[in-house]
């Protein structure tokens, strides 16, 4: 069996710009070097590719938008890539238990789009949902910026078909609420990236969306004063997104785009907070981070217009670094362990890269922290990488001690494998090989990722 005998000519693809294309995600450290792109358009091809690969001894990689940040995506060994985009339908809505079942290509907005139609919300938000698919979202495990209030991508996921490394299609969970039935497997796929089986049906739970929300810019000098506005806040009221934009970061932006800080001066430190309550209410809460001098200057956005502007200083940071030579860290720390972190990482990075610029921002809400080191221009790129992964077991030294994890929600991939040991035990990490082994006893669902 070959390809060709199930899937049509058009579902294979081995042009050069196809296997640079689907070979690769968003991460520039790695070259793709696949030997084909195979597009499924259902779980009976999915199921016969993986039989193909088993026969053929064939590496799979799976596909999907490529908007991932540690190479989980990508194909450096001559691997077969799977590419999703073409499994994209939305299948059905069930209006008692307000689920959408959809296939794994759809685009995290278009799912987003169709929940606003009915009046609801798939409330899993980040800057890539433009171009990323809901199939990615859950074999990463994805977050964004509203996990605070609304969770991760896990938390939305009634059930999954799945395709395992031997070829069995398995429907995990079948959307009920409650299932005390032994192991729930469906969890074990939820930020798997592909190493255990591929996903080919995901079914979500929409809710009802906020009420009223403001959205506040505000600037601070100190980072110890970073959790007492937290802590204010969150107690105060329902808070939606609560996101740290460093100095440097905001100045990325601005200088890049049209978009101009909403306060007057610069500052040290900006926090982006989202609630759900009306404007009287926060400008109390507003008022007393005033009167405890922990902020220097802020705004309560004023129309949908300044809200979006000021949600661009945000959202546009990532898009903005891209244009440069960014080493990215994506890691995460309890709450409470918030500003211990950034005073102990901020040192030693000025320490390390005394010469380098290097751009905050984050979820500070859910103890998530983006961390990206800028190539100096005259500053080889293997040099660079080199001196990136010497710092990276500091880095991630401080992490293990304040028990914290090396990727919050990029996974771990090609990027973060030989690190994997700072956030798990030798015991949890032989485990997850041995659950490998189970779904995929060839080794061939996108090997070499994780571990």
């Amino acid at each position: 069996m070959k390809p060709q005998d199930f899937l049509q000519p058009d579902q294979i693809k081995t042009d050069t710009q196809s296997l640079q294309t689907y070979g690769s995600d968003w991460t520039k450290h790695y070259t793709p070097d696949p030997s084909v792109i195979l597009f499924p358009k259902s779980t009976e091809d999915v199921a016969n590719i993986v039989k193909w690969a088993r026969e053929t001894n064939t590496s799979l990689v799976p596909s999907g938008g490529r908007t991932g940040l540690s190479a989980a995506a990508f194909a450096t060994n001559k691997e077969a890539v799977i590419s999703f985009e073409r499994m994209n339908t939305i299948l059905n809505f069930n209006t008692i238990d307000s689920t959408v079942t959809c296939e794994p290509g759809v685009i995290t907005e278009a799912l987003q789009n169709y929940a606003k139609e009915k009046d609801l919300i798939f409330p899993v938000d980040f800057a890539a949902t433009g171009s990323s698919q809901i199939g990615g979202n859950v074999s990463t495990n994805a977050g964004g910026i509203k996990v605070i209030k609304y969770g991760l991508t896990r938390d939305w996921i009634t059930s999954l078909e799945v395709v395992t490394g031997t070829g069995e299609v398995l429907t995990l969970n079948n959307s009920l609420v409650k299932n005390a039935s032994g192991y729930d497997l469906k969890h074990l796929f939820i930020g798997s990236e592909g190493t255990l089986g591929f996903i080919t049906k995901v079914t979500v739970k929409l809710c009802p969306p906020p009420k009223q929300t403001q959205v506040l810019f505000l600037s601070l000098e100190k980072l110890e004063n970073i959790l007492k506005v937290y802590s204010l806040f969150t107690q105060k009221h329902s808070v939606l997104a609560f996101e740290y934009i460093s100095k440097l970061a905001a100045q990325k932006v601005v200088s890049a785009t049209k978009y101009n800080l909403p306060v007057e001066d610069e500052a040290s430190h900006y926090l982006l907070i989202e609630l759900e309550d009306t404007a009287d209410n926060i400008e109390a809460t507003f008022a007393t981070a005033f009167e405890n001098e922990w902020l220097t200057d802020g705004v309560i956005s004023q129309n949908s217009q300044q809200t979006q502007e000021i949600w661009a200083i945000r959202e546009n940071i990532s898009e903005t670094l891209s244009t440069e030579y960014p080493y990215k860290n994506d890691v995460s720390v309890k709450v409470s362990k918030v500003t211990e972190f950034l005073e102990q990482t901020d040192q030693l990075l000025k320490t390390d890269y005394p010469n380098t610029e290097v751009v905050w921002f984050g979820h500070i809400g859910d103890g998530n922290m983006h961390i990206n080191i800028l190539k100096p221009s005259d500053m080889d790129s293997e040099a660079f990488l080199k001196q990136c992964h010497k710092v990276d077991e500091k880095l991630f030294t401080i992490i293990k001690e304040l028990g914290g994890s090396i990727s919050a929600e990029h996974g771990v991939g090609l990027v973060k494998k030989d690190y994997l040991k700072y956030t798990r035990s030798e015991a949890e990490i032989e485990i997850m090989k041995q659950i490998k082994k189970v779904f995929d006893p060839d080794g061939i669902m996108n090997p070499g990722k994780m571990f």
